[in-house]
Parts: C-alpha cells; sequence; structure tokens
C-alpha cells in the first residue's frame, strides 16, 4: 500500500538516465526491501540478502569510478538512490548513503592510487564501508575525540573506543579518526583505513534503538591495534579536514534520507485517506484532511528541491556548505512532521505495528541528531550568512 500515491520527483530536474535509474531503485524497494521492513526491524538485523542485491544492483558502489569496479554515477544519482531506498525503509537507505557519500567519498578524494587501487573495487563488489567518528565525549564536538595513534616504526598502535558507529556490524572496511598528538588540537586528528579483523580491534556493544533498528550502530573498541603506515588515508594530521568536508556532503545524503521517509509516510497516509471512511464518507472527501495532506505535500516538495539543489551545487563543483546545512535540517524537520502527521491520519491503527507508518515515525527522530545535530545546522548556516 502507498507505492500508487507517493509524490514523484519533479521530472523536470531529472534527465531521462536519471528517472530510468530511480524508477529502477524505487522497483527494487517495493518489491524486494518492503515485504522485509517489518522483519528487519523487528529482528535489528539487516537482511543479508538484500545487502548482496544491493551491491549486485550497483547500488554500493554508485560513487565508485569504473575503473575501479563502480557505477561512475555522480552525487546526485547517490542522493536519488538514498531518497527511494529510504521511503521504503530508511535503515536500508543510511546503509547506501553510509557507503556512498562517506566511506566511497573519503576514499576518491584523499586516498592514494596505491589504496584506491585497493579498498575501492571492494566497497563496489562485496565490502561495505563504516565511518569511525564519534566518541563518548566526541559527538557535536567532533575534534575532541580520545582515541590515540602512537607511531611504531612502519606502524600505528591504536588504543580508544568509538560509538554510534553505522554499518559497524556489517562492515568490513572502516574510516577511523585518532590524534596523534593531543596537545595540538584538531591539528593532531588522522584519518586511517582499518579492516575487520585486524589485531587488537573489536565489535563492542550493539546499539538497541528507537528507530532504523536494522541499521547496526555500534560501538568499536580498540586496544593496541596495530595499522600499517600505509592505511593512514590523507596526511597525518589532515583528518579533520577529511572529516568536514566529507560530513558536509554527507549531510545531503541524510537531507536525502529524511526526504524519502518523508515522501513514503505521505503516500501511506494519502492511501489510508482514501480507504479509511468515517461518518459514511472517505477520509480524503473532508476538507480538513485534503487541507493537511496539501501542506504536508507541499513541504516535502520544498525539501526534495532544497536536497536535489544542494546535491546538484556539488556535482557542479560550485560552493554548497550553506545548502546542504539547510536541507538536512529543513528535511528532519519535515520528516518528522510528516510522520507525525501520518500516524495521526490513521488515528489508532497508525499508533500499533500492523501498519508502517509508526515505524517511519520512530525512523524521523534520527534525522535530526546524526551527522550534526539541528542546532549545529542552524550554528553553521548563521554563520556563513552573517
Amino acid at each position: 500500500m502507498g507505492e500508487q500515491c507517493r509524490g514523484a520527483a519533479p521530472l523536470t530536474q531529472l534527465d531521462e538516465d536519471e528517472r530510468m535509474f530511480r524508477d529502477t531503485v524505487r522497483r527494487f524497494a517495493i518489491e524486494q526491501i518492503r515485504p522485509l521492513v517489518r522483519v528487519m526491524d523487528e529482528a535489528q538485523q539487516m537482511d543479508a540478502g538484500i545487502v548482496r542485491q544491493l551491491f549486485g544492483l550497483g547500488l554500493m558502489g554508485i560513487a565508485v569510478p569504473e575503473e575501479y569496479g563502480g557505477a561512475g554515477g555522480s552525487f546526485f544519482e547517490a542522493i536519488l538512490a538514498v531518497e527511494e531506498l529510504s521511503a521504503v525503509d530508511p535503515a536500508v537507505g543510511v546503509l547506501v548513503d553510509v557507503q556512498n557519500t562517506l566511506c566511497v567519498n573519503a576514499l576518491v578524494r584523499w586516498a592514494t592510487e596505491e589504496q584506491k587501487r585497493q579498498w575501492l573495487p571492494r566497497l563496489a563488489a562485496d565490502t561495505v564501508g563504516a565511518y569511525a567518528l564519534s566518541e563518548a565525549g566526541s559527538g557535536s564536538d567532533a575534534f575532541a575525540l580520545q582515541t590515540r595513534a602512537v607511531r611504531r616504526g612502519d606502524d600505528y598502535v591504536l588504543n580508544g573506543q568509538k560509538l554510534w558507529i553505522t554499518n559497524a556490524k556489517e562492515a568490513g572496511l572502516f574510516i577511523v579518526f585518532a590524534t596523534v598528538d593531543p596537545v595540538a588540537g584538531y591539528k593532531g586528528i588522522t584519518a586511517f583505513v582499518v579492516e575487520k579483523g585486524a589485531a587488537g580491534f573489536t565489535l563492542g556493544k550493539k546499539e538497541d534503538k528507537l528507530g532504523i533498528r536494522a541499521s547496526s550502530t555500534c560501538e568499536l573498541v580498540f586496544r593496541d591495534c596495530v595499522v600499517p603506515a600505509n592505511q593512514v588515508l590523507g596526511e597525518v594530521g589532515r583528518g579533520y579536514k577529511i572529516a568536514i568536508e566529507t560530513l558536509n556532503e554527507g549531510r545531503i545524503g541524510i537531507g536525502a534520507q529524511m526526504l524519502g521517509l518523508a515522501t513514503g509516510a505521505w503516500g501511506y497516509a494519502a492511501q489510508w485517506a482514501r480507504e479509511r471512511k468515517q461518518f459514511g464518507k472517505a477520509l480524503v472527501e473532508f476538507q480538513a484532511m485534503q487541507f493537511q495532506l496539501a501542506e504536508m505535500a507541499t513541504e516535502i516538495e520544498a525539501a526534495r528541491l532544497m536536497v536535489y539543489n544542494a546535491a546538484r551545487l556539488k556535482d557542479a563543483g560550485a560552493d554548497f556548505l550553506k545548502e546542504a546545512a539547510m536541507c538536512k535540517y529543513f528535511a528532519s524537520q519535515v520528516a518528522e512532521r510528516v510522520a507525525s502527521l501520518a500516524v495521526e491520519v490513521f488515528g489508532g491503527s497508525g499508533f500499533v505495528k500492523d501498519y508502517p507508518v509508526e515505524k517511519l515515525y520512530r525512523d524521523a527522530k534520527i534525522g535530526k541528531i546524526y551527522e550534526g545535530t539541528s542546532f549545529m545546522q542552524l550554528a553553521t548556516i548563521a554563520k556563513l550568512l552573517l
């Protein structure tokens, strides 16, 4: 239920190839992911078959250049994929988002040629990536991190813990941020590529979350974890730059996730309003319901235009920092509001797990929190404006 009345992306903003790509992802989401959404949410487990299919369709390597085995697609195409997947299950949407806008993006921009040939083909073919920045005392203040990296000969030895790391359970490759010199502040932060199974590296607690429960969020523990010096990403002491620039682009991905979520919630609400009857007529025949659905759709369309604009600016090589912050902030606001109203449209049925809007409402909350809280987005926007 719901796909018939999902708001279509503005066709004037998509060329033929982009429309075909979007429609392919949409069909896959509806046909393959939708039947498993509730099962994955309750099990708090991403279906392994879905992950394999994401790789098979090339969705995990959209941003990987063709010479390294990827699709060689645009950033905008990655955003389209995240939007369409998230309209069915935002947990799957964020899996693809972190892979493309954070992990692949960081490697494409900062890795040496040797590193690209070592890791990008794997990320395109069968290896999930994770991006490990946050710590217990380092959330919005991302550069207050305490994980240490000490040089010993040809290696670095990592010690510390990372929290709230998306994709951690499925990942085979981790981009890990640690400081080589705490006295140097942000200038000591360095990015490392750490592979699953590295000695001294273990997964800790898996979080029991409110929403996007099929998406794994885990603690990472480093105890004398030896990482070869040739696995430094970029330059020593330049991790802060990698983190800032990558997260700026990742925010557009979260905007797309929240946009898709809102679109999916609206579709379910509109379909329910057509089918549910009260006082002898369908809910959609009441003007109050019509106005509510119209207002929800208008906000979704505004969010879509903001997300698409930010993604187009990024692909064009133009400045997009303000637009990325704006679209992430606004789309997360819209997603929470639309998902909440969708629950109300369903009435008592919306408050139980038999219908999908209950899950989408839970999923929406994270949009205001990860990859930069709403407060941090407003601070960024204000700084750039003023």
